[in-house]
């Protein structure tokens, strides 16, 4: 089957004849044209390489794993060869690189020296600042140990609820670019439930993420009901909500009832205690329960798109709207559907900023989640499970770049050129094919025997 969006991959058609076995049961209440769409097959494998014995094993897992047009192989090469150019770019940045080059011919290994050093001190500080920082342990202390996994994961959790919105959108074959209007929507819904509703406190957090999660799917339905009822595009109409969005912000942080007096800043009330998120592992870090609300989001999705009608017709459309329509399913339905709960979830990653990392509303509430979003589903390759592995390598990013700064005096800046990297060589397979000498269809080990001499 096609799976449809934007990024994803088309699986191989059969070659022999489909039989009994081979197709799958139509969902409840879909047509036998329908039935046929959701039938899945194995591709053929024809991944054994010059080497091996008569294609012996070739349709093992293992073998699908080395091969160079592996989804997986080729994420992992797009990292390293990210994380090798962002290597070349702190050593050019690095003073002492710089003036050890003025001399490179008369002693080269100066030059290389520093050059390892600046890499080398950089990427330990990233890692210190968001897995472990080893030094922690003479301390005991358990928030100096757990704390940079913490900010990891607090950086993680609006990442992954936004990449999910973007991933679902994109099996459906939209491209939703309005994460950072419905994270605006979202948190303003909620921090004004969160400040000026005087609840208890379980029902209180409660209905502040239901109002996040309703301002988010309001803000995202508007783009699908305008695709749907007008064909709209939904690329301009998503920008243009983001603006809207965000001037709305700016309106309200400088009304009374919503600005926080002595009003002399653009910032909202504080939201009350009762309506907080809690934190997972104390309040000495960061870590809270929106983190598991992220968890339970990208398993709903996977149930979704994977287990549900709803979700089979989602995958359809995105496949081919008009083989969708010619089966007898609503195309501009799903439309609003699935930008309803994209928007849904771009809301709850509001409601993750508002009601569990900061304490009140300011304009960069959103800060650049919405469009980091695109990136991490893009690394995720529109899939729940991809998209928080990369939701979370984003967030180490995030958390890491600010102890990397502080320690090496690295840019925070060189962050977000590594991710724009990884976007681009994920974009591009066969320029990652090219570097590493890895041949589609072939496997890599044999590549890695043979050396780089080819």
């Amino acid at each position: 089957m096609l799976r449809g969006g934007y990024g994803m991959t088309q699986e191989k058609p059969p070659t022999g004849p489909i039989g009994p076995s081979d197709a799958t049961e139509p969902a409840d209440g879909a047509s036998p044209a329908q039935g046929a769409m959701s039938t899945q097959t194995e591709p053929p494998d024809d991944s054994a390489g010059p080497g091996s014995e008569s294609g012996k094993g070739a349709g093992s897992r293992m073998g699908r794993m080395l091969h160079g047009d592996n989804p997986v192989l080729l994420t992992f090469l797009a990292l390293v060869l990210a994380g090798l150019v962002g290597a070349v770019l702190i050593a050019i940045g690095d003073p002492a690189t710089r003036a050890a080059s003025k001399y490179f011919f008369a002693a080269p290994l100066d030059t290389v020296s520093a050059a390892l050093k600046a890499v080398g001190n950089a990427y330990l500080a990233l890692f210190e600042g968001s897995v472990v920082d080893p030094s922690s342990f003479a301390s005991g202390s358990a928030t100096a140990i757990l704390g940079p996994i913490s900010e990891t994961l607090v950086n993680a959790t609006p990442l992954i609820l936004g990449g999910l919105s973007v991933a679902l959108a994109f099996r459906a074959g939209l491209f939703n670019i309005g994460g950072q209007g419905q994270i605006i929507i979202g948190a303003v819904f909620a921090g004004y439930v969160g400040f000026a509703w005087d609840l208890p406190v379980v029902v209180h957090v409660l209905v502040a993420l239901a109002a996040g999660t309703l301002g988010g799917a309001l803000w995202g339905g508007i783009a699908g009901w305008l695709k749907a009822r007008t064909g709209a595009h939904e690329v301009i109409t998503t920008i243009m909500l983001n603006y809207i969005a965000f001037n709305l912000l700016a309106f309200l942080l400088g009304t009374p009832g919503f600005q926080a007096p002595p009003f002399g800043q653009a910032i909202s009330n504080p939201v009350e205690g009762n309506a907080r998120l809690p934190h997972l592992l104390g309040g000495d870090l960061r870590v809270h329960a929106g983190l598991l609300i992220a968890l339970l989001a990208a398993l709903g999705c996977w149930w979704l798109l994977d287990r549900s009608t709803l979700g089979f017709r989602l995958r359809a459309v995105g496949a081919n709207q008009n083989a969708a329509r010619t089966a007898g399913m609503h195309v501009e339905r799903s439309y609003v559907a699935v930008m309803l709960i994209a928007g849904g979830l771009c809301g709850l990653a509001g409601c993750a900023q508002i009601l569990g990392t900061n304490p009140a509303i300011t304009q960069d509430i959103d800060a650049g989640i919405g469009f980091d979003a695109i990136t991490v589903a893009l690394l995720g390759r529109g899939k729940p499970g991809g998209t928080v592995l990369a939701g979370l390598l984003f967030g180490a990013l995030r958390a890491g770049s600010v102890t990397m700064l502080s320690v090496t005096g690295t840019p925070v800046d060189l962050v977000q050129v590594v991710q724009a990297l990884i976007v681009m060589f994920i974009a591009a397979p066969a320029l990652v094919q090219a570097v590493f000498r890895v041949r589609a269809r072939g496997g890599v080990g044999q590549v890695l025997a043979k050396g780089w001499n080819g």
